[in-house]
This record gives structure tokens, C-alpha cells and sequence, in this order.
């Protein structure tokens, strides 16, 4: 059953917002890390690849290179041995000796809060220096990804958004500022493990009569 009266944005966005404050009170990023730097690497690490996958090559990155200053003296062929398993190694191995360098000479070796400040960082795209920003800082800052801009369509917290950059304004515009880093964490463990991209798993989902998605496929049937 969905819900059947007039689902207005307002209304939609206070239903789920509801369910998920009642049903994961505890959303946090599953990349490991313990300190801002080590947050900063993961998230770089993380485009394109599992959580799981970066969580098994940290450890052995982060005991050889635990601070900008040691990871700005390797070499992009040095961090790439540890990187390996990763998607996209190469790249990424330039980017964690530029973005390295560039926090010591620039940043005195600390991780700037500033999201305009870290996307000067190789490596660092808006999508980064928001997850940063929200979740070292607890800045409302509304990092997308592909599960947030499928779940946020799906749902119907966006309508027909072109790219992130518009999900991401309208998610802000419509989510209470203080709500936004955890918000972030909602939508990305919900694509995970419940509205799979290809097998959305709507009859176990406690969001369906709030969702636009199901909605749809209901009316079809």
C-alpha cells in the first residue's frame, strides 16, 4: 500500500525525513579513518570503488604515510604499490602526491574547512570537499554521489535533476541545515543496501509509501 493522499514536496520530504530519524538514528561514513587527512585520502580513494575495497588498502597506506608531510616526500610511483588494488591507481596516485604537497606548502599540513579552499587540493572535486566539510566539520554541506542522486529521483525528493549539482541545491533547500551532514549518510546507506540501482528492494523498504518510485511501479500494476 502507498500513500494515497496529495503528496506534496513539503509533505514528501517531512514523511522521510521522519522515517529515516526514527529507523537510522545512526548514519555515518563507513570509509575508516582518525583524523581529517586520513578522511581526506579515504575519500579521494573512494571515487569509483567501494568503501570495502579502500578500507582493506588504507591501513598499510596510512602506517607507511600517516601525515601530509610523509605522504608529500613519496612518489606518485611509490604510492602506487599501495594503492593497487584501487580503481583508477595511477590517477590516483598523482593526486595523493599533489594534494600531499600542495596541504604542506599551502596549508601548513592541516586540512582546510573551507570547501572552496579544499577543492584547490589534486584530486578534490566539489563531491569531496563536501563530504569533508560535513562530516569532520559537521558543516551542512550535501555531498552527492550516484546513490544520493538516484535515491533523492526515486524518492522524489528531486524532480528530473540534470546533474549533482542541482540535486544538491534542492536537497539543502529543502532539509533542515542541522539534518544535512546526516542526511547525506541516509541517502547513501539506503542506495546501498536497499534501492539497489538495478533490483530495488521496495517490498522490504519502509519508505515506500512515501516514495514516488513505487508509486509509480504500484500504478502500473
Amino acid at each position: 500500500m502507498y500513500f494515497c493522499g496529495i503528496m506534496t514536496t513539503k509533505k514528501r520530504y517531512k514523511y522521510i525525513i521522519a522515517w529515516f530519524t526514527d529507523n537510522m538514528p545512526v548514519a555515518e561514513s563507513e570509509l575508516k579513518y582518525n583524523n581529517p587527512f586520513e578522511l581526506l585520502v579515504a575519500v579521494i580513494l573512494s571515487a569509483q570503488c567501494t568503501d570495502k575495497r579502500v578500507n582493506m588498502t588504507t591501513p598499510t597506506l596510512f602506517a607507511q604515510f600517516p601525515t601530509p608531510e610523509k605522504m608529500a616526500e613519496a612518489s606518485p610511483e611509490l604510492l602506487l604499490s599501495y594503492i593497487k588494488s584501487i580503481s583508477y591507481p595511477n590517477s590516483k596516485a598523482h593526486y595523493l602526491a599533489g594534494m600531499a604537497q600542495k596541504l604542506v606548502t599551502d596549508f601548513n599540513g592541516i586540512v582546510p574547512a573551507d570547501t572552496e579552499l579544499l577543492q584547490q587540493l589534486p584530486g578534490v572535486g566539489r563531491k569531496t570537499a563536501n563530504v569533508v566539510a560535513s562530516v569532520i566539520f559537521n558543516q551542512p554541506k550535501m555531498a552527492v554521489d550516484t546513490h544520493v542522486f538516484r535515491i533523492s529521483e526515486r524518492l522524489g525528493l528531486t524532480t528530473n535533476s540534470k546533474n549533482p549539482l542541482q540535486t544538491e541545491e534542492t536537497l539543502v533547500k529543502h532539509i533542515p541545515q542541522a539534518l544535512i551532514p546526516k542526511a547525506h549518510h541516509w541517502l547513501i546507506l539506503h542506495g546501498r543496501y536497499v534501492c539497489l540501482a538495478r533490483k530495488p528492494k521496495c517490498d522490504t523498504c519502509g519508505l515506500s509509501p512515501y516514495c514516488r518510485y513505487f508509486e509509480q511501479t504500484q500504478k502500473k500494476k
